[in-house]
């Protein structure tokens, strides 16, 4: 028997705020420039991420909404609350309406914020709804969208970008979207996308090899870099094996089939999660 329709439990999960981890890509700009102690840049950069998850999740409601019947026959995705009936239809597009009032306030003082949260849900849109059925389109889309979260952290609150960073940015961005229908491939064919069809098995092999590729040679050049030396001294060097580490765990994770929720895989493996605080704890070191 399905829960009532106004279990906040199940309105959380409409919202599938785990995914929120992908906003992160926000922090970039404030991270790499050192501006964390600059209060009010931090705090523009805060909103900008709180929006990014109003919009984001917004998004998500819609498409669970527009896809709800087929979801319903589909032998993971019926457990969604809309397709399971856990949240009736008009309250999930309220709540939409609310998330969509909630991002709009967070951004109304920054147009440049407004714009990528415009562009940011009509790309989404488009890719839901037609553009995910379109090979290398889809993933662009989904790169896109990450890029456009980095931005937000940069040129919308008024951080100057680094080439090497939105460089690096955009090929981990295309590694994750291949990445992610490279883990859809394992599925069952009834089960799967269509446009994974169009995929053949070495064809992701071969953008996920070229895409990790392409982001650990920026990622390095940008560690390297005079810019990044005398901003960081040698500690980002040190941060180049643990990056390595950290992607071809994941692509071990991804040929295991997993891979097909980031932000979720991405928590699950305890040895990405040592990577990531090894990171950081490298990143923070003032000895280095």
């Amino acid at each position: 028997m399905p829960s009532s329709p106004f279990s906040l439990l199940a309105l959380i999960r409409l919202m599938r705020p785990h995914q929120w981890l992908k906003n992160a890509f926000v922090f970039a700009g404030l991270v790499f420039s050192q501006s964390w102690q600059n209060g009010p840049l931090a705090l523009r950069v805060l909103y900008a991420f709180a929006a990014f998850c109003c919009i984001s999740s917004l998004v998500y409601i819609i498409n669970d909404w527009h896809d709800r019947a087929s979801d319903a026959l589909h032998p993971t995705k019926c457990r969604r609350p809309l397709a399971s009936g856990a949240v009736s239809g008009p309250l999930a597009l309220l709540l939409a309406l609310l998330l969509l009032a909630g991002g709009v306030l967070l951004a109304a003082d920054n147009r440049g914020l407004l714009l990528l949260l415009a562009l940011y849900g009509l790309q989404n849109l488009a890719y839901s709804w037609r553009l995910k059925q379109v090979p290398v389109v889809d993933v662009s889309i989904i790169a896109s969208g990450f890029m456009l979260r980095l931005l937000a952290g940069t040129v919308a609150v008024g951080i100057p970008p680094s080439r090497w960073l939105l460089l690096t940015g955009i090929f981990v961005a295309l590694f994750l979207g291949f990445s992610k229908r490279k883990a859809e491939s394992f599925h069952d064919e009834a089960s799967q996308r269509a446009v994974l069809a169009h995929y053949p098995a070495a064809l992701l092999d071969t953008f996920m090899a070229v895409a990790m590729t392409a982001t650990l040679m920026t990622y390095s050049l940008f560690a390297t870099s005079p810019e990044a030396q005398l901003q960081h001294g040698e500690r980002l060097l040190y941060t180049v094996p643990v990056v390595i580490f950290a992607m071809l765990r994941y692509t071990y994770q991804v040929h295991r089939g997993r891979g097909e929720d980031v932000a979720r895989d991405l928590l699950r493996d305890p040895w990405i999660l040592a990577a990531g605080a090894a990171w950081l704890a490298i990143f923070l070191s003032r000895r280095l």
